[in-house]
């Protein structure tokens, strides 16, 4: 069942959807929507999650080093001031020297481990979930934990950070505001199912798709629900925002696109023979949206009209979100490969054989690309 038509004036709670309020005009971002040159601080590099990076790297990339952690890697990592952090399936947040692959620190988070929630910096701190339900803020200097925030389910959303507070989702179904200087619950946000998804953020609001089928727009400021739409499917992926339109995929085999400001459903994509669900987050660059699909193939949309670009097969599904940069985008797939393709063509370029499966995300910077593997390996190209 579809239940997301062109006009979205009502949720299906039956509530009329209260206005989107703004902190500026809607459609002009209040956070930065490419990564920097010199760091990759959280899931896709920043707030909105584009999936873009500023950095430029070589044409034909070279492996620069590996490290081999202690269980498999789901977490994406992150990226600042020179020092890479990741999280492994046995619990562990690990700190690597980005310039040679050496290892910082470590931290143990718990006995059920990490998954796919990644790393955000901000500051001295880094933040990351475990599977326990405990939402951790790591010194990064030393490694140890300044505070930690227990949830009620499984944390396999993200982090955001937003001024003085950050956002992370957990299995218990609510979002959580908390002030970043120790941990105090700010507000909560209720929904009827997981939340699995993290949020990209767009003028003063947190936007994610739920696994309650409903696509949320939360304040940030106070916690308040202003925005309450049927995606018409379970929704796991992370949404992407470019010039006030937000773009994800769903487990009905499509990918949405929805005007912020009108609450309009722009257009829907699913594939014409391939139908399989969408788990990846897709990454946005100027008119263009990247997606990996469940039918192991890499999309790319025109943001405008939905129509598709071109198609990139693998040989396995694309959980992993791709990213992009100089015109660009890294790939990785449950085949193992992690692959380089044209932005405008959708042409291989390279490829290298990982030899396990990657589910984590490509982090881009300082010239680099990071990216972990379900055989436990950290992956340093440049």
């Amino acid at each position: 069942m579809r239940l997301l038509t062109t006009m979205l004036h009502v949720s299906v709670l039956g509530a009329a959807l209260l206005p989107v309020p703004a902190s500026g005009q809607l459609g002009t971002p209040d956070v930065a929507t490419t990564a920097p040159a010199d760091a990759w601080p959280q899931f896709r590099g920043n707030p909105s999650l584009t999936g873009v990076s500023e950095s430029t790297l070589a044409a034909e990339l070279t492996l620069l080093w590996t490290y081999e952690a202690d269980e498999a890697i789901d977490s994406s990592a992150a990226i600042a001031d020179g020092t890479v952090y990741v999280g492994t399936w046995a619990g562990t947040l690990i700190a690597l020297d980005l310039a040679t692959g050496e290892e910082r620190w470590t931290y143990t988070t718990g006995d059920l481990g990490i998954g796919e929630s990644s790393p955000a910096v901000a500051g001295d701190l880094v933040f990351i979930g475990d599977l326990g339900g405990v939402f951790h803020a790591v010194d990064t200097e030393t490694g140890t934990a300044r505070w930690t925030f227990e949830t009620l389910g499984e944390i396999k959303s993200s982090p955001v950070v937003m001024g003085d507070r950050v956002l992370i989702g957990s299995y218990d179904g609510y979002l959580y505001g908390l002030a970043i200087a120790d941990g105090a619950l700010l507000w909560k946000y209720e929904t009827l199912n997981y939340v699995h998804a993290t949020p990209a953020i767009w003028d003063g609001i947190a936007y994610f798709g739920g696994c309650d089928e409903l696509f949320h727009g939360v304040r940030i400021s106070d916690g308040a629900e202003v925005v309450s739409l049927s995606a018409g499917a379970y929704t796991a992926a992370s949404p992407v925002i470019i010039d006030g339109k937000v773009f994800f995929g769903t487990f009905d085999n499509e990918v949405l696109g929805i005007d912020l400001a009108t609450q309009t459903l722009l257009w829907r994509y699913e594939h014409p023979q391939r139908h399989f669900p969408f788990y990846s987050s897709a990454l946005g660059v100027d008119d263009t949206i990247v997606i990996g699909g469940r039918d192991k193939m890499v999309h790319a949309i025109d943001a405008q009209t939905g129509e598709p670009r071109w198609t990139f097969t693998t040989r396995a599904r694309v959980d992993s979100s791709p990213a992009t940069s100089g015109g660009r985008v890294y790939a990785g797939s449950s085949d193992g490969r992690l692959y380089v393709l044209d932005l405008a063509t959708g042409d291989k370029l390279w490829e290298f054989d990982t030899a396990a499966p990657l589910v984590a995300s490509p982090a881009i910077a300082e010239g680099r690309l990071v990216i972990g593997s379900e055989d436990g390996v950290v992956y340093c190209f440049g």
